[in-house]
């Protein structure tokens, strides 16, 4: 048999629509998974009668590849990635190159580019975006690594990955570990937007009291415009719409209020920490997803906490849909402004070389956090690739002139009501806190000064100084 031109160690669900990806644009395909029964099974089921080998084990994987060799990784992150590294390390020779298509953290994808290459093999850490579907008919890729791996794998993503009007969603990022580091970043702004969204879910149901349908309504409306056009509006009204065969209820209702994680949104809210970057929508987002995870704290809370629990009288108008579809754009917008922002510092100090403008377009299409929006960002960094903020863009400060006041209101609605939103309420804040030039950090200065002589700085003269608070 034939050598084949792509291999594939790890047959989740991911990998198997990614292989099959591959196959379908004509590389040829090995595959080897730790249990090969599960090999076997993906080869007589969805891979039958495809371009598509199995191994038995890794020695035998990588003999069926031709040379140089390239091989995608889709295993769990951490210590299973070097795990297999080790363990294929031996089977390897100069100018074969591994693809870690996980969501490891940036931090060992730079280490694991550094130990590869000083072996002579190519190592690509690649983000990738748009789950089970995308993986089958083209995700947004994100590849990091030296350029001449990138290279190496250009012909195979660019083919695999999805397709818009201004090409493949596919583009080099830049070295080390850059691609992990967008993808991270990715994750926190998908994070951000899923919990904008579940608030405008909450709100329009405890509130202004509709039904799933209602609801699901408005978030078809929300589809048909510029500002909200994204796939996760388009699925959130598919999961508000959808019906138990059991009883005809709607699923969502019955579904446990507990959200997973699985660590990138974290990832990103200690990286814009440790970079000094503001991001507290995101930031809201993640802590959302703490505090659902502790129900039993909460069922007790409801019984013993008092407060604005119940709904005041309230009569839902078309202003009050208008003020909430004002409030859920600029959270969206918040979103983007945010990681962006984290994106730009992180490339500064990474020495990464980003180009938003690129990262804009690979996000438009296969990524879950695909949306209209996404051709005003590339717009926006096209135009002024300097640029230090989104929301200070023409286009997008018109947007915070003419919803600030709909986002004010809905705020105020929620906080009435005693229902949280965490991520529109942190959007108020931010949007008003960047928009002022004179914050009340100068009394913080002066308590900083006044306990522990950590002198601060004066409006009116230069230097550094130091006044005595204290008898």
């Amino acid at each position: 048999m034939a050598k084949a031109h792509f291999g594939l160690i790890g047959l989740g669900v991911m990998g198997e629509n990614l292989v099959l990806n591959a196959e379908r644009n004509g590389f040829s395909s090995v595959v080897y998974n730790r249990t090969f029964s599960k090999t076997e099974q993906f080869l007589s089921g969805s891979a039958a009668g495809r371009d598509i080998q199995g191994a038995v084990d890794l020695k035998d994987f990588v003999n069926k590849l031709e040379r140089p060799r390239r091989i995608l990784m889709m295993i769990k992150a951490g210590s299973a990635i070097d795990a297999v590294i080790e363990q294929i390390s031996p089977y390897l020779e100069e100018g074969d190159l591994l693809i870690d298509g996980g969501n490891s953290e940036f931090r060992d994808t730079e280490r694991r580019v550094a130990e590869l290459e000083s072996k002579s093999f190519g190592y690509i850490g690649m983000g990738v975006s748009g789950g089970a579907k995308g993986a089958l008919e083209g995700p947004s890729m994100m590849p990091g690594g030296t350029k001449a791996s990138y290279e190496a794998i250009e012909a195979l993503v660019s083919k695999m990955a999805a397709q818009v009007e201004d090409g493949p969603c596919v583009t080099y990022i830049g070295p080390g570990g850059s691609g992990h580091f967008v993808k991270t970043v990715h994750n926190g702004i998908e994070y951000g937007i899923e919990q904008i969204l579940a608030e405008a879910y909450d709100l329009m149901k405890r509130v202004f009291n509709f039904d799933s349908p209602e609801i699901a309504d408005v978030f078809a409306e929300w589809n048909k415009t510029e500002e909200l056009s994204s796939y996760l509006v388009e699925i959130t009204e598919v999961c508000l719409r959808t019906k138990d065969p059991e009883d005809n209820s709607y699923v969502v209702e019955k579904i446990l209020d507990k959200a997973g994680q699985k660590g990138t949104g974290l990832w990103t809210v200690m990286s814009a920490l440790e970079l000094g970057a503001s991001v507290p929508t995101i930031y809201a987002s993640l802590n959302a997803r703490v505090m659902s995870s502790l129900k039993s704290d909460r069922e007790i809370a409801e019984s013993t906490l008092s407060g604005p629990n119940t709904v005041f009288d309230f009569d839902c108008s078309q202003e009050d849909i208008s003020n909430l579809t004002d409030a859920v754009v600029l959270a969206s917008i918040a979103s983007y402004a945010q990681g962006l922002d984290l994106l730009r510092v992180g490339s500064d100090q990474y020495n990464y070389e980003l180009s938003m403008p690129h990262i804009a377009k690979i996000w438009k299409g296969g990524c879950i956090i695909r949306s209209r929006l996404l051709n005003r960002i590339q717009e926006a960094f096209t135009k002024n690739p300097g640029l230090s903020n989104l929301l200070i863009d023409t286009w997008f400060a018109e947007q915070v002139k003419i919803r600030l006041v709909g986002l004010s209101k809905i705020v105020a609605i929620a906080a009435a009501n005693g229902v949280p939103v965490p991520c529109l309420s942190s959007t108020l804040d931010y949007i008003n806190s960047y928009r002022t030039a004179r914050l009340p950090q100068n009394l913080v200065q002066a308590m900083r000064d006044c306990f522990g002589s950590h002198t601060y700085q004066r409006v009116d003269k230069e230097g550094t100084f130091h006044t005595h608070w204290l008898d």
